[in-house]
């Protein structure tokens, strides 16, 4: 044996061990595979266990800190979700047990002949391994119990700290006053000299650090501001010269105008402070009271720029409501104070919280910030905004006026009854909520004004976009109606967000529900989920433009150059795109995760409705199959269907299309075609006879006539000989002996221009001969209005004996014409 032969041998016998190797340990790990899986599971349990425990200790440390305790929630339903991943880790191996425990069959009964050890061994191995997999699943049983419990128990604990917050009372006296003073001016001195100190420090060590990250921020934020402006031109500014602008115009430049510079200054604050961080340029002390600070200029130029956008003092014919100009610049000046003090009342008590000043500081702090906000909301209800149809100023209307009033005194009463937490939430609400909903609504309807029907074409960014992707008006329509929800959605997934956080909900509790939403929602035993509609969606659309693909392949590529008839072409096409829709649907449903077990009541209740309701349907859906299988016309054939004819066009699963030979479709139900009598002219070929009737006067040769007609007939080159033409003289009429040409064509649907052409050679042959047609006999017409008279009866007498004379001439020519002996019948 040579070297390679033997190297080959040694390669060969080392496969077949390394196949042998895996294939042993798999064997031997079925027997180990229950133990292994409790051991595991048992090991993740205990993990969950010590978890939990811990989280409990927790939950007792943060009564007071809502953000922990949403933190702690949030583990806590992850380890739920653990807990049921960890339980239906034993399903397979307990259907493994059950199985096999019912192969064993019971055991002996009393008396009986005992079963062999090795079966009694492995039914007791069995059913120990069942008793350990129960109790696994009982601890995890009562581990889900307690964490549950511990989630009921913090969102409690949570609404119970929501609710001292807004109902605690402070006593608002004199010696309140005077602890405020001494409080204000050591806490005063110490807010100094914290920021001292961290400016010598920034100047000392981080000036070159804090110069980049504001030249990094500046930067990031003009790129946005720029580009956004350069990239949509004018749709962020109002045009000063523009007189007459439409309300979808001003809509726009409202939102964005707001929304746009204020994602800049977002920007450059954000990118700054995290900038900051990353140098290490804060300190704990100083970076709270900066992100503060920071979100407070945010929030403020937020709220002027949205009132100055809506109002727009400066420019009266941009504005979205119809106000004075003296009372729209009052109400800036509002709005932009009640932002401003309650900004100040949010950043001055993150300060005092920063710096342990005494909560007298805090209280007195916020009792001053509220109060001036409740008078700023009344005195917003006292501006007269509108004007009467004299010019004269006009209020609010009552129930505005009278909700404007209650809500700044509402302000006011509990903050001077001591109430400050609930009259910091309702001035905060007043202006960051109402902020966000007016941003929000201005969205909405910006969407709506862009949706109607040729309204985004007079806007700048439609007609970009018409230039860009060359549309035409139905197509740019058409795509205003995405841009309107994608405008939607976006104000949606922006605004809702800020507006929970302004009522005490935490990032981590729309993080929770977004999670929730995403993983499935329980309904009854249905469970919906948006990432599994999505991925279903995602399926059946790589199915469908799969199923389209192979329909393009299999017709254009395969079936045309086996020269398949088209109406073959056609019925195969039309049943794999069906096909391949059913199959797309079918697999996007399971990828969506449909239990389709869940579906026996719809499909009951479907039956019910088929019997009653939807039989029609069914039955044109089973006569189209029909007609696809059967094939008795396909497309491009020539069928005559009761009173319509004219060509097949599409054959589907619930009606055919039929084109007239006027051009019009005509769609009729597939069962009348099953249950109907339909002609097809080219059912299995073109081949077909055509008739012309033809009339000639008497006195004229009738042999010549046949002859002359044969003739013509056979000498058109688009009539068969074989079989060949025929002319039968089929008649002797009242005043004409008639004749019919009768020719084979090879393709019937030529009939039309040989009947045109023959035609014409008659006339011209029978010019030619002296041979007359008979033009048939009438009576001739009296077109002449009859004055009717007064005397009905007269006037009906008249016309009775105007008739009989009439009838007695015709009777007269009758017998005076000559009698001709009528021929034997053949």
């Amino acid at each position: 044996m040579t070297k390679a032969a033997s190297n080959l041998v040694l390669a060969f016998l080392l496969l077949l061990a390394a196949l042998f190797v895996p294939l042993q340990a798999g064997a031997q790990g079925v027997g180990r595979s229950g133990s292994s899986i409790v051991d595991e599971q048992r090991t993740v349990i205990g993990g969950l266990t010590s978890r939990t425990d811990g989280l409990e200790k927790d939950i007792n440390a943060s009564l007071e800190e809502d953000a922990k305790l949403v933190e702690i929630r949030l583990q806590l339903e992850e380890i739920a979700r653990d807990l049921i991943s960890s339980s239906v880790s034993f399903r397979p191996r307990l259907g493994e047990i059950n199985a096999r425990i019912e192969q064993l069959g019971p055991p002996p009964a009393q008396g009986a002949a005992p079963e062999s050890d090795t079966v009694a061994a492995e039914r007791q191995s069995l059913t120990a391994e069942k008793a350990e997999i129960n109790a696994a699943l009982g601890a995890a049983e009562d581990l889900s119990i307690r964490v549950n419990t511990l989630i009921i128990r913090v969102t409690d604990m949570r609404r119970d700290l929501f609710s001292r917050l807004l109902t605690r009372r402070y006593e608002i006296d004199f010696p309140l006053l005077s602890e405020v003073v001494g409080a204000f001016h050591e806490t005063t001195t110490s807010l100094y000299r914290s920021i001292s100190a961290w400016g010598r420090f920034v100047v000392n060590f981080k000036l070159s650090s804090v110069l980049a990250a504001t030249f990094f921020a500046l930067i990031a934020a003009a790129v946005l501001l720029i580009g956004g402006r350069r990239m949509f031109g004018h749709l962020f500014e109002a045009d000063p010269d523009r007189t007459d602008p439409t309300y979808l115009s001003r809509l726009s430049v409202a939102f964005w105008s707001t929304l746009l510079p204020s994602l800049a200054l977002g920007v450059f604050l954000g990118v700054t402070f995290s900038l900051f961080d990353y140098f290490q340029v804060l300190r704990g002390d100083i970076g709270s009271m900066l992100a503060s600070l920071f979100g407070v200029i945010g929030l403020v130029f937020f709220v002027h720029r949205l009132g100055k956008a809506v109002l727009s003092p400066d420019l009266p014919h941009w504005r979205l409501i119809p106000v004075q100009s003296g009372a729209a610049a009052k109400l800036l000046w509002i709005m932009s104070a009640t932002a401003l003090f309650s900004g100040l009342d949010f950043l001055l008590s993150n300060i005092y919280e920063t710096l342990d000043a005494p909560v007298a500081l805090t209280v007195g702090e916020a009792l001053v910030a509220t109060v001036i906000i409740g008078i700023l909301v009344m005195a917003s209800g006292l501006v007269r905004p509108f004007a009467d149809e004299e010019g004269r100023p006009r209020s609010w209307p009552a129930a505005v006026r009278l909700f404007i009033y209650a809500l700044g005194l509402m302000t006011i009463v509990a903050a001077l009854l001591g109430y400050i937490g609930l009259a910091r939430f309702i001035s905060q609400q007043i202006v960051w909520t109402g902020a966000v909903l007016a941003t929000m609504y201005i969205g909405f309807l910006s969407s709506r004004a862009v949706s109607e029907e040729g309204a985004f074409a007079g806007t700048t960014i439609g007609a970009r976009f018409q230039r860009w992707f060359k549309l035409d008006d139905a197509g740019l329509d058409q795509l205003s109606l995405l841009v309107s929800i994608l405008i939607n959605v976006a104000v949606v997934v922006v605004g809702l967000p800020l507006v929970l956080f302004q009522w005490g909900f935490q990032p981590a509790d729309i993080a929770s529900w977004m999670y929730k939403i995403a993983t499935g929602i329980q309904i009854g035993s249905f469970t919906l989920s948006l990432t599994g509609i999505l991925w279903g969606l995602l399926v059946f659309g790589a199915g469908f433009v799969l199923t389209r693909w192979f329909q393009g392949w299999l017709d254009g590529s395969v079936m045309a150059r086996g020269r398949v008839d088209t109406g073959v072409r056609n019925s195969i096409r039309t049943v794999v795109g069906y096909a391949g829709l059913a199959i797309a649907g079918l697999v996007g449903l399971s990828a969506a995760g449909i239990d389709f077990s869940n579906l026996a009541l719809i499909a009951g209740g479907l039956s019910l409705g088929i019997g009653f309701g939807l039989q029609n349907v069914v039955s044109n859906f089973v006569s189209g199959l029909i007609l696809l299988a059967e094939r008795p016309f396909k497309a491009g054939d020539w069928v005559v269907a009761g009173s319509v004819s004219g060509t097949v066009k599409k054959i589907s699963v619930r009606a055919t299309e039929i084109e007239t030979f006027q051009r019009q479709s005509v769609i009729l139900p597939n069962s009348e075609l099953i249950n109907g009598a339909v002609g097809n002219w080219t059912h299995r070929n073109k081949l077909g006879r055509i008739e012309i009737p033809v009339a000639v006067a008497y006195g004229t040769d009738a042999r010549k006539v046949h002859a002359l007609l044969l003739e013509l007939a056979s000498g058109h080159p688009l009539v068969l000989k074989n079989p060949e033409p025929f002319v039968a003289f089929t008649a002797f009429a009242q005043t004409s002996m008639n004749f019919e040409i009768r020719v084979f064509l090879g393709d019937i649907n030529n009939g039309g221009i040989v009947q045109n052409d023959l035609r014409f050679a008659i006339l011209d042959a029978f010019d030619r001969e002296n041979i007359s047609i008979a033009i048939p006999a009438q009576s001739p017409v009296d077109l002449s209005k009859p004055k009717w008279s007064t005397d009905d009866d007269r006037a009906e007498a008249e016309l009775a004996a105007t008739v009989e004379r009439r009838a007695q001439a015709e009777e007269e020519v009758k017998a005076r014409k000559p009698r001709r002996r009528k021929a034997d019948p053949v």
